[in-house]
């Protein structure tokens, strides 16, 4: 009995290893194609949340480095401004969807991005064997922007991207996270959408893909509907999506940076799940990948 027990025991273990190769084999291609490439990746708001998503995503981007993909982490923490803003005793407004930010909201939220957040990421890549280094858009000057509309106070609409010491530090062998900050021609702090920001930069550096790690599958015939979901599309049917009254609420902005990217230069924008167990190494290394991809051509 405890000798048939210990024979399907190692046959299990056997098949187990037969998959895992077979996976490898699979995905071999895939890493090839993305070596030396640059990839962005937007992390963000509610897919943050999870503290063991968010351990198994950094373990995922370490590995994607270490195959040779040329990883650029933007990152953003609404939900932890809010929550620190409340810690605070400070009201949070939003109009049109962004955050109205007055002068004492914007140091909070360099406190909690460039601060918090920023440096947690870095320390978590390091510890799965990453070689990290944290900047923000003040860094620099790599993000130049101006005040976008006086109603919502200091947040800013990007007017330039210095892409140089991104491309430093990938170059020195790091992955750079980068926390969504900016400044102006006057040296004022400015709140930047990480999206947008993220489109920005992945446009300056050419990337290969920009992937925008969410809290929905992507998107959606019939957004009550998971079996709805659409996997490709290209750039004029992103357009016209933004348009029609298939897609709304945060998803039309989303939708909006992935058209930005792409007309930047970007080859190719998906929107994920980040929720989603390995999404980023289902996303490239796999054929069926995960989300919506919009494609540049």
């Amino acid at each position: 009995m405890k000798e048939n027990i210990a024979d399907n025991a190692r046959e299990a273990a056997r098949f187990t290893n037969a998959q895992r190769a077979e996976v490898l084999t699979q995905a071999l291609p895939l890493m090839q194609q993305y070596d030396g490439k640059v990839v962005v990746i937007k992390y963000g708001g509610n897919a943050m949340v999870d503290d063991e998503v968010k351990q198994q995503v950094m373990s995922d981007i370490v590995l994607m480095s270490l195959v040779g993909v040329r990883v650029v982490l933007v990152h953003g923490g609404g939900p932890e401004i809010s929550d620190m803003m409340k810690r605070l005793g400070k009201e949070t407004l939003f109009v049109d969807g962004l955050r109205v930010t007055d002068q004492e909201t914007v140091e909070i939220a360099q406190m909690v991005l460039a601060g918090k957040i920023n440096k947690t990421l870095v320390s978590l890549l390091q510890t799965h064997g990453g070689q990290a280094m944290g900047i923000s858009g003040l860094d620099g000057r790599m993000i130049l922007a101006e005040v976008r509309d006086e109603r919502l106070g200091l947040v800013g609409e990007i007017v330039g991207v210095n892409i140089q010491p991104v491309l430093d530090l990938l170059d020195a062998g790091y992955i750079p996270v980068i926390s969504t900050v900016a400044g102006d021609a006057n040296g004022n702090t400015l709140n930047i959408n990480g999206d947008t920001a993220a489109a920005a930069i992945a446009g300056a550096l050419g990337a290969e893909r920009l992937i925008m790690m969410t809290d929905i599958d992507g998107v959606l015939l019939d957004k009550n509907d998971p079996d709805t979901l659409i996997p490709e599309i290209s750039l004029d049917e992103a357009r016209k999506l933004v348009q029609s009254d298939i897609v709304s609420g945060g998803m039309v902005p989303k939708l909006e940076c992935c058209i930005s990217a792409i007309t930047q230069g970007v080859k190719s924008v998906t929107i994920i799940d980040g929720r989603v167990p390995h999404a980023l190494l289902m996303e490239l290394f796999t054929d069926e990948g995960a989300g919506t991809m919009v494609r540049g051509s």
